[in-house]
């Protein structure tokens, strides 16, 4: 944090004991208002009561009707006076000639305020400054049969209503520190949270942390998917990784993510290869702590699709390579053969050995090239057959592969289809006695169907349809995804794959044509 400038933490604490003293200020002004009001209300009640009760009672008109009133009446209303708690009782005559008066010397005098409504018989009330100061008083007649004959006032002074209500202050303001220091006490918890989960940092560097941040998250070339503990929902979700995963805006959950990433084991994965329905994916996973806590999981997801058709390129030629190094060590032998046949007499002998493994070979030239109308896929298949004899294992091409393009299928996607359908064959065969492989390729019933058998144990549904939707690999050497790759390509042109295990373990894979099929046998 810079020095001189307060943390976002000591920014909101300043901000919040500001605006809570503010409003308990407030509160507390309104508390003594409505307390004054409160007085106010009940002075005028009091007043009113004991003005009616004075005018009502038999004394008070026997004394108004005596030769001297005031004798008889300024005992009484002085008693009722400090047993009620009034400042004044006043009676008087309908001319305004007060009877009785706290003040003895106002007696005689007369009466100072509002006394047309009593005349008229209403008993009212009001705030008006008399010979005492500002007072709330009430005014009510005194009959006799149905005639005025006096008037009754009581009332109590503004003075003594500002006395009783700030009798009070010393409740309301002690009750206002109490709510001030919870406001402070809560304001300070509430600041040391938000600066431990600030880290203390003041708004100026929030911003320019979450700037950067945000900026490098839209510049990054790889996929970045951040998680919470235990949480569904992803915090982060960069522009590659919806584009990867393809991912649909707004919140992302991990039921959105692909099946094969959904099913990752938790903790730290490196270099885990993933296949989508239209990527290759390298996916590595870290577990994110703080202060010993875990507090979520980062995906990181690299787009290797087309590194890995480079690979699946090169591994190509690296068999046809060996492949040609295998024939060039194996003609060596022969000729090596033919020659020392030659010097001991027997030429016939060397000429039918000679030509016996050519013909061999150039037949299933011959007939792939024939048959096959896909250079690309004649290539690769008299390659995987020198690639299984290598291996021990016996790869044949059945009489009715008979093709003469590879539609729906572009020759790449033939290429990769055929391709891990016999390489996993030929793995699955080498452990055998039999050491068998059959491929079948051809255009029927409105469909391109491929078949691969092998002499192998075979796959069960449950074990077929596990691998498939695994869709990824940890094996150093990059194999293992053959099975995955098919299955997505298939799905990709709606077609269909199937496992059978008798009489023979095979895989076979129907793509419906998606124009006019081609006539095949």
């Amino acid at each position: 944090m810079r020095r001189g400038r307060l943390s976002l933490a000591g920014q909101a604490f300043v901000w919040q004991l500001v605006v809570l003293a503010l409003l308990i200020a407030v509160g507390t002004i309104l508390a003594v208002l409505d307390a004054r009001r409160d007085h106010d209300l009940a002075a005028e009640m009091q007043v009113r009561d004991v003005a009616v009760t004075v005018a009502r009672s038999p004394s008070t008109l026997a004394a108004v009707n005596s030769p001297y009133p005031s004798g008889l009446l300024q005992p009484t209303t002085e008693r009722i006076r400090a047993a009620t708690g009034m400042d004044f009782i006043v009676v008087m005559a309908p001319d305004r000639t007060r009877y009785t008066h706290t003040n003895p010397d106002l007696i005689g005098k007369p009466f100072v305020g509002s006394i047309d409504g009593a005349l008229a018989g209403q008993t009212l009330t009001e705030t008006f400054t008399g010979t005492l100061g500002p007072s709330i008083r009430a005014v009510t007649p005194v009959y006799d049969n149905g005639r005025v004959v006096a008037l009754v006032s009581a009332g109590v002074t503004r003075a003594k209503i500002s006395t009783q209500v700030a009798s009070q202050l010393p409740l309301i303001l002690g009750v206002a520190a109490v709510g001030l220091a919870l406001a402070a006490l809560s304001a300070f918890l509430i600041s040391r949270r938000l600066r431990r989960q600030t880290h203390g940092l003041d708004p100026d560097e929030l911003r320019a942390l979450y700037e950067h941040h945000d900026a490098v998250l839209h510049s990054v070339h790889e996929g970045l998917v951040v998680f919470g503990a235990q949480a569904e929902a992803a915090e982060v979700v960069n522009d590659q990784a919806r584009t990867l995963l393809d991912l649909p805006d707004g919140p992302v959950f991990r039921r959105n993510l692909p099946v094969s990433l959904q099913q990752m084991s938790e903790g730290v994965v490196r270099d885990e290869t993933h296949v989508t329905t239209d990527r290759i994916l390298l996916v590595n996973q870290d577990m994110v702590s703080w202060e010993g806590r875990e507090i979520g999981t980062v995906l990181t997801i690299r787009d290797q699709t087309e590194l890995r058709a480079v690979l699946g390129e090169l591994d190509s030629v690296r068999g046809f390579a060996e492949s040609l190094r295998a024939q060039a060590h194996e003609a060596a032998n022969r000729l090596h053969t033919v020659v020392t046949m030659v010097e001991l007499g027997r030429p016939d002998e060397a000429v039918a050995f000679a030509t016996e493994e050519l013909q061999l070979s150039q037949v299933l030239i011959d007939r792939l090239l024939a048959a096959v109308g896909d250079a690309a896929l004649a290539a690769l298949l008299l390659g995987k057959v020198d690639q299984a004899a290598e291996r021990g294992v016996s790869l044949s091409i059945s009489e009715d592969t008979a093709l003469d393009s590879t539609d729906p299928l572009s020759a790449h996607e033939t290429v990769t289809l055929v391709g891990n359908l016999i390489d996993n064959a030929i793995d699955a065969a080498a452990g055998t006695v039999d050491k068998r492989v059959e491929v079948s390729v051809c255009h029927r019933d409105g469909a391109l169907w491929v078949r691969v058998s092998d002499s192998g144990p075979g796959m069960s549904a449950q074990m077929f349809s596990r691998a498939a939707e695994r869709g990824y690999t940890t094996k150093s050497d990059h194999a293992g995804l053959g099975l995955a790759l098919v299955h997505r390509l298939v799905d990709r042109h709606r077609g269909t794959i199937t496992t059978t295990a008798a009489p023979h373990s095979a895989v076979i894979v129907r793509i419906p044509l998606r124009e006019k099929p081609c006539s095949g046998s």
